[in-house]
């Protein structure tokens, strides 16, 4: 059974890791898939691959952290597919590890671009899109860090909580119109973006996050994908204004603080 066969999705930061995941599941399920990312190279070859493999997908290039660009996805997406019945803001980046003191007003300001804004201009431009067909899913990308506290990760942090807290609003001001909005809380995911984390701290940190989980191991990109095909789904109807956690309990352990050497 195919549970999104018709629906025209767009992802953000679908290049590779848990975006990529996304696209993947997505499509298999029959939907159309604009793939988005500022990585081109990478992007084209995905969306290729899902292509040869009989999917329906489109790739554009998109820097989330400029406005013209999120615009553009949006009306590709229309122009490509006459409507948009899910969009996922994906894309982030990882900077942390320090102290919140210890952070650029640079580096502050690019998380917040990429990590926040960006989810407030891909509603902005898909919202008025959704209420005039009377219907549509948006799944903002969340994180474990927006319920719990990680030593040197307080902007990263403070940027999950807020969209947290913009999914709630929105679901609550346009669930009369038909749209649904809710998020997902990945927990540590096998992702490039966590390679990157590791590269630059060390392995010690990769030992740490696999103690953190109580299901002895970290995530996969397809478990949370699992998670937006549900809420991308029909199956989903009821269901909006909910942070679904996606992080093998990541959320209900006591705090544990890593031994890093």
């Amino acid at each position: 059974m195919k549970r999104l066969k018709g629906k025209i999705a767009a992802i953000t930061g679908a290049a590779d890791g848990i975006g990529h995941a996304i696209a993947k599941a997505m499509a298999a399920e029959g939907a159309c898939v604009v793939l988005s990312d500022i990585d081109a190279d990478k992007g084209e070859a995905a969306a290729k691959a899902l292509r040869d493999g009989g999917a329906e997908a489109e790739f554009i290039r998109c820097d989330v952290a400029e406005e013209g660009d999120i615009r553009a996805m949006i009306e590709r997406t229309l122009t490509w597919g006459g409507r948009i019945d899910v969009l996922v803001n994906n894309a982030a980046v990882a900077i942390g590890g320090m102290p919140v003191h210890e952070m650029t007003d640079d580096q502050w300001h690019r998380l917040i671009a990429v990590n926040l804004t960006s989810v407030f201009r891909g509603c902005k431009y898909a919202l008025p899109h959704m209420i005039a067909q009377g219907s549509g899913s948006i799944i903002n990308m969340a994180s474990a860090q927006g319920h719990i506290g990680l030593d040197g990760w307080t902007a990263y942090a403070g940027a999950k909580g807020a969209v947290m807290a913009m999914t709630r609003q929105m679901a609550v001001e346009f669930g009369p119109a038909g749209i649904r909005v809710n998020s997902i809380s990945p927990g540590t995911i096998a992702t490039p973006m966590n390679e990157g984390v590791i590269a630059q701290m060390g392995e010690a940190v990769a030992r740490a996050w696999v103690k953190m989980h109580p299901m002895g191991r970290i995530g996969r990109p397809e478990e949370v994908a699992e998670a937006a095909v549900y809420l991308a789904s029909d199956a989903a109807g009821f269901t909006t204004g909910v942070d679904l956690r996606v992080d093998g309990g990541l959320c209900v352990t006591p705090r544990y603080v890593p031994d890093l050497v």
